[in-house]
């Protein structure tokens, strides 16, 4: 049976389309998905990511036992977080996911909800030796995210701690609403924001604070689906859509968190190592419908009559009032510009290799 986030009952009140997704049943949308999207673009938006799964890492090995696990290196400051893959020895990859490390030898790990189940096993088997206490605190933590433009100055209202002095990826562990709460500059829309990680019991009081003081900003709640548009819009990949255990950080241009230049050794390596010296056959990029038609996963891609890759991830980009997408390519027909066609039901329409992100303008930092 799907479970109910500590934010069920607001989504109901709300009038939310409601689906199941990744064990949850979640708001999909509120009203239309266009305006939600866009008020994140131009206002501030709150999500309900209650869904997402949370594990503590803690202990004098904690640092070692994450850079034996991931890809990216963990000795970040205390304070700051990390994006980063996590492989299986053939490189394909187990999840992406966020890393916040909250005190010397105290770490964070937010994964994917769909994933929660799998890394669980996968995390705690490769515990070995090292000197920590891994639990799984998914159930008792619930996630609120503003973002948009606005979203500093909304979450101002909410609590004391000086927002200025949290940089892009970092985080403070403070109140907000009188809650207690991790607070992240963190994000998954390109826009500036703030992600709050507080228990669940206090998720509705976070929740109704937040829509109480974003009335002054317009603020409007967000579902899943203006998620999926605004991550598409600047390039972010989906697990399970752009990458899964068949893809590889090297072929889906993650390799900036894929630390082979240092000494650490994580799982994944030995292959990573001999894609970066061999190269990949395949590369993800981005693609812009030139014209009429919107591509979607599964779209097959061609040059000619030649299938040369497969779309991931497609939908209109409603701020860029055009469709695009993600997809894999034959590593030579990965530069920007190179023309390919989309078969969509046997109707072949245009598309170019584009750089990402399609959007620019949002207001990260």
């Amino acid at each position: 049976m799907d479970k109910e986030t500590p934010l069920y009952s607001r989504h109901v009140a709300l009038g939310a389309h409601i689906e199941p997704f990744a064990g949850y049943l979640m708001p999909i949308r509120y009203g239309s998905v266009i305006e939600e999207h866009l008020a994140v673009r131009r206002g501030v938006g709150v999500f309900d990511l209650s869904h997402m799964g949370e594990f503590r890492v803690r202990g004098k090995g904690a640092r070692e036992f994450l850079d034996g696990l991931l890809t990216n290196n963990a000795d970040v400051e205390p304070g700051k977080a990390f994006y980063s893959a996590m492989c299986y020895p053939d490189a394909g990859i187990v999840d992406d996911l966020i890393v916040y490390r909250l005190a010397d030898d105290d770490y964070l790990m937010v994964v994917n909800a769909s994933n929660i189940d799998k890394d669980w096993a996968w995390v705690t088997s490769h515990a070995g030796t090292c000197d920590v206490r891994i639990t799984n605190e998914s159930d008792e933590t619930a996630l609120v995210a503003i973002q948009g433009p606005k979203a500093q100055e909304l979450a101002s209202r909410l609590t004391t701690e000086n927002l200025d002095a949290i940089a892009y990826y970092a985080q403070v562990q403070g109140k907000v609403a009188g809650c207690g709460a991790v607070i992240a500059r963190t994000g998954y829309t390109g826009e500036d924001g703030f992600e709050f990680y507080v228990q669940a019991a206090d998720a509705p009081a976070v929740w109704d604070a937040v829509m109480k003081a974003g009335q002054d900003f317009g603020i409007v709640p967000v579902g899943l689906a203006a998620r999926d548009t605004l991550r598409l819009e600047v390039g972010y990949v989906l697990y399970g859509n752009d990458i899964d255990h068949s893809t590889s950080p090297l072929e889906a241009k993650l390799g900036w968190v894929v630390k082979l230049a240092t000494d650490k050794d994580f799982v994944g390596r030995d292959v990573l190592r001999r894609q970066k010296e061999d190269g990949t056959s395949r590369l993800l990029v981005g693609l812009k419908v030139e014209g009429k038609g919107i591509i979607r996963h599964g779209t097959e891609l061609y040059q000619g009559g030649r299938r040369v890759g497969v779309v991931t991830s497609g939908s209109m980009a409603p701020a860029l009032n055009t469709a695009v997408g993600l997809g894999y390519v034959e590593k030579g027909l990965s530069k920007a510009g190179t023309a390919l066609e989309a078969d969509i039901r046997g109707r072949r329409i245009p598309v170019s290799v584009s750089k990402t992100p399609f959007y620019t303008a949002g207001t990260r930092r």
